[in-house]
């Protein structure tokens, strides 16, 4: 392919630290530069220290522009608009993502005769603050284009009416590794959920079920990967219950030793939830990669997971708070487990980023 258009890339968060919306971003950087764009990408700095992240940007194909950190944070809000507008002159593109990057943008649509893309993950569109809400409904009507990551966030931005938006699934990376099948990995059936151990996450409603599960699988362990933000919350819970024996937090991993874990794995659950500060699951990664190592998986409706799941195939969708469709969804799954294996990995295979990355470049295109 041709030189194509340059790109600017805004986003809210960005590698190395963890983040779905930083994720996204770094993938859609990576895959345009594969394509031949030629793609610069602003984000904050959000370590102390900057070695780390400079050592990171130094090795990726495409320009990285950190704005640094601040203790005034209003004189960083100010340098981002500033470094916003110098990016936006010297490229044909944008895409903002994160709700300040949308905030942002917008302005800067003001000024300068560019193709304008949005990209909308969930939280940012569900904020219960009417003037936050506001400003994002202004911001949205300034895009060329909207991008929204599933049906569900869509859905969120349905009473705007927007006629310029579409779905584009969020995209994962194959592992480049052939994890081998851990026997030792505690539990008969083994669960596990691989995320922040947050709210909306869920994993305070998988353990909320253990007491129901363990009645019919008794030997049920359920293990949780990632940050342990609410991990003491979630040990009070777990002793409350009197399940504590039946969990095991391993924190944050590498991505090799998650995917060990993944695979020694019988089932991944996430029963997210929506939370009361508007906080949403705008897609379900961690359910397709997964998919991916043939663990079938159980995730919760009423949220973007739906759109990671083959229902009855891939996985089971179920209410996140109803232990009798959790032990029922369980039962289904490892009555036909090597059917759910078999579609789970093959279902994955839709959501790659070699397949996602086409639809953004029709997109940018159009």
């Amino acid at each position: 392919m041709e030189k194509s258009s340059s790109i600017a890339i805004v986003t809210s968060e960005f590698p190395p630290e963890p983040g779905g919306i930083g994720n996204h971003a770094f993938n859609l950087a990576n895959q345009l530069t594969k394509h031949n764009f030629a793609v610069s990408v602003v984000a904050d700095q959000r370590l102390k220290s900057r070695d780390i992240e400079l050592n990171f940007d130094n090795i990726q194909p495409f320009k990285i522009l950190r704005i640094k950190l601040k203790k005034v944070r209003l004189l960083m809000y100010i340098k981002r608009i500033i470094c916003v507008f110098k990016i936006i002159c010297k490229n044909d593109v944008v895409i903002a993502s994160g709700k300040f990057s949308l905030l942002v943008v917008a302005l800067a649509s003001l000024f300068y005769r560019k193709k304008m893309i949005a990209v909308i993950h969930g939280s940012e569109v569900n904020f219960k603050n009417r003037y936050l809400r506001k400003s994002i409904d202004i911001s949205l009507a300034r895009f060329d284009k909207i991008v929204a990551v599933s049906n569900y966030t869509q859905s969120l931005v349905d009473y705007l009416d927007l006629k310029n938006i579409e779905v584009i699934p969020n995209g994962f990376n194959l592992s480049a590794e052939s994890p081998v099948k851990n026997s030792s990995l505690r539990g008969n059936p083994s669960l596990i959920t691989v995320g922040s151990v947050t709210e909306r996450k869920g994993q305070k409603n998988v353990i909320l079920a253990l007491p129901e599960i363990l009645k019919v699988f008794p030997e049920t362990h359920y293990h949780i990967v990632g940050s342990p933000v609410e991990k003491e919350k979630l040990l009070e819970l777990a002793k409350k219950n009197k399940v504590e024996n039946n969990i095991t937090f391993h924190g944050i991993v590498s991505d090799k030793e998650k995917n060990r874990l993944l695979s020694g794995s019988t089932i991944f659950v996430m029963l997210s939830e929506n939370t009361k500060e508007g906080d949403v699951e705008g897609f379900g990664i961690a359910l397709l990669e997964a998919n991916s190592l043939h663990i079938p998986v159980i995730g919760a409706t009423d949220c973007g997971i739906e759109d990671a799941v083959n229902n009855y195939r891939s996985g089971i969708l179920i209410h996140n708070k109803n232990h009798k469709e959790f032990v029922q969804a369980m039962q289904h799954i490892l009555n036909n487990y090597d059917n759910f294996k078999a579609d789970s990995k093959k279902w994955s295979s839709n959501f790659t980023w070699d397949i996602v990355i086409k639809k953004y470049i029709k997109t940018i295109h159009l």
